[in-house]
């Protein structure tokens, strides 16, 4: 694996320019055939990216606070406890200090959150591989099929930047800022477990490393507090403490509101019929898919992606991935195909999972710039249209 290497300062934004710009073309082109979309069916684009689905929910806890539920005649209650606070919390912020309404305030905090993510992937992408690498990383990650959720006031593009930026700590040593925006990470998603995962990874396999290959060191008063080059252990430890405090404290603080304990959050999530059963739901979901002709042939797409994905991840392995990248793409992967519902939102639970691009941005790096421009120009195209027609369907992303 390669290993965690300290640099000095975050890559300058002088450097990331290019991903970034890049980045936002492409955002931008995804915009303009959503709205043109939009228009064509007498919907409102604005509406679409603001204020439907996931975007409602995250609304009503920033201007009425937990506690709202729906009661289906199934029987079900879907309550907003199932929403992690974070992007409410941003939301009622920027609406306090703007004219703007909780919803518009969503879109601008998702807008400003994936510029800051496509900086961390940049910036993960070029420690790891080098400037070219990651440029192409940001524009894969861009041009992703269900890419126009990240223009959404939805929180995938919040956390990717939070985990990206955590993951970059991680790689350069600096153990506590990893550990706080896996904090924040964890307010923001469930998911955020991938995030603590990673750290708690990397600071044991680094730890283990050094111990394995430095000399034993002498035994000197208060040594145990070093790690045996000589580096405190401290920054290690407390970054370790701090990366799961914001999931377990959201979790916990549910649990007490509901009287459930710790296992309220997931009484909560059963409201909503999600949980995780290991992928059996979904392996049914893609199995039914084969009882006739025209779904069969998306029942081979939903194996073939899954196929896919598995592969990048094995890719991941061999090329030699730091520690924290692994782990982080795998949970990630692990929870996304085995929640027990919502099908249809898998492709948009993985986009955090950001290192299983790294494979397909080191082959277009290799190509040459005609070429490679060429690919992402005809994806994002591609993307964009896709984008425009899914947003504008009857299902949630």
């Amino acid at each position: 694996m390669t290993d965690l290497v300290t640099r000095p300062a975050p890559p300058p934004l002088r450097r990331a320019a290019p991903a970034l710009l890049g980045y936002a073309a492409v955002r931008a082109l995804g915009l303009v055939a959503l709205a043109l979309w939009s228009a064509a069916r007498d919907k409102s684009a604005l509406t679409l990216l603001s204020a439907r689905w996931d975007s409602l929910w995250y609304t009503r806890v920033a201007e009425l606070g937990y506690g709202y539920e729906v009661r289906l005649p199934n029987g079900d209650v879907h309550s907003n406890l199932a929403f992690f606070p974070l992007l409410p919390w941003l939301e009622r912020a920027v609406s306090a200090v703007t004219p703007l309404s909780y919803a518009h305030a969503g879109l601008v905090v998702g807008t400003l959150a994936s510029l800051a993510a496509a900086w961390g992937v940049f910036a993960v992408a070029d420690h790891v591989y080098g400037r070219r690498v990651g440029v192409c990383a940001v524009l894969l990650w861009a041009v992703l099929p269900v890419g126009i959720v990240q223009s959404m006031a939805y929180t995938e593009s919040l956390f990717t930047a939070l985990a990206a930026w955590s993951l970059y700590a991680v790689l350069t040593g600096r153990w506590v800022t990893a550990g706080v925006l896996a904090a924040f990470a964890g307010l923001t998603r469930p998911v955020g477990l991938a995030v603590v995962a990673a750290i708690w990874a990397a600071a044991i396999t680094s730890y283990v490393r050094e111990r394995r290959h430095a000399p034993a060191p002498p035994f000197v008063r208060n040594r145990s507090v070093e790690a045996p080059d000589g580096a405190p252990l401290w920054p290690r430890a407390l970054g370790m403490l701090l990366a799961p405090l914001g999931a377990a404290g959201y979790v916990l603080w549910v649990g007490h509101r509901t009287g459930r304990g710790p296992l309220g959050y997931l009484d909560v999530q059963a409201g909503w019929r999600n949980g995780f059963d290991g992928g059996y739901a979904f392996a049914r979901f893609v199995a039914d898919k084969f009882t006739s002709f025209p779904s069969a042939l998306a029942g081979a797409g939903l194996i073939i992606g899954v196929a896919s994905i598995i592969w990048l991840y094995v890719v991941c392995a061999r090329q030699g991935q730091p520690v924290p990248l692994l782990v982080y793409a795998g949970v990630v992967t692990a929870l996304a195909l085995c929640a027990s519902s919502y099908f249809g939102s898998k492709p948009r639970l993985l986009m955090p999972a950001f290192p299983l691009l790294l494979p397909l941005a080191r082959a277009l790096a290799g190509a040459r710039t005609p070429r490679s421009a060429a690919v992402i120009g005809a994806v994002a195209a591609v993307s964009a249209v896709y984008g425009a027609f899914w947003l504008n369907g009857s299902g949630p992303p």
